[in-house]
């Protein structure tokens, strides 16, 4: 490889499976908070921070969803929702890696040049508490989390500049590869000018991920030459 590499995976729906754990430990933060435990029923949360997420909440419920008022219940909602989450999590049986992130993810580790990180809408102990879940948090080293940002294109610079951190590199002279299920990881990644690789695994098929402007799109990680397209093979 002529250039360092950072790859900068999503979690739900890309590495893992989203049988609405997060919805259901939000749902009961807000319940005791708000006194309403059905303001995201119709929330996609696919792509979101969960700051965005707690924040949507609140203007639905008719609160303040700017200004420090606003900033300081969002914190605490999100202080409550780990512990809720991790709850959920030990109570599900149905959360799982998809098909073929382990073989993945061993096939990157130890990899000369190649960073593997986390660019993901979770706070980070949210992060830790579903990759810690399915025995996969041990793979990566860094991240951009939505306690980082709001703005999941802001998250993923800061993710960036940890990944070349951990290489002893400049991030300007990183190759960046975002890995997600959506037009926004897409997007997003599109925004700082990274590649994006997309994963058909949790309801945006390869031909959406393609016309949002993913650099390549497979059915999901078990497809052949998958890690060759990571590492720029």
């Amino acid at each position: 490889m002529s250039r360092p590499t950072l790859l900068l995976f999503d979690i739900d729906g890309t590495l893992v499976t989203t049988p609405g754990v997060g919805r259901r430990a939000l749902d009961r933060v807000l319940a005791a908070r708000l006194g309403r435990a059905d303001l995201l029923h119709d929330v996609g949360f696919g792509g979101m921070t969960d700051r965005a997420i707690v924040r949507a909440a609140l203007a639905r419920a008719g609160a303040l969803a700017r200004g420090a008022a606003a900033e300081t219940a969002i914190d605490a909602i999100l202080a409550e929702y780990v512990p809720a989450l991790e709850a959920e999590l030990a109570a599900c049986t149905g959360f799982d890696a998809h098909p073929g992130v382990r073989d993945v993810l061993a096939a990157l580790d130890g990899r000369a040049g190649v960073a593997i990180g986390l660019g993901t809408g979770n706070v980070r102990p949210g992060a830790a508490a579903k990759l810690g879940r399915v025995g996969i948090l041990r793979h990566f080293a860094f991240g951009g989390f939505g306690c980082d940002h709001e703005d999941r294109a802001e998250l993923l610079r800061v993710g960036v500049v940890r990944g070349a951190a951990t290489l002893g590199v400049a991030a300007g002279s990183c190759r960046v590869v975002v890995v997600g299920d959506t037009p926004r990881d897409v997007a997003a990644a599109t925004e700082i000018g990274a590649e994006s690789i997309g994963v058909a695994t949790c309801g945006f098929g390869t031909a959406d991920l393609l016309a949002s402007g993913a650099t390549r799109a497979f059915d999901d990680m078990t497809a052949a030459g998958f890690v060759d397209v990571l590492v720029g093979g």
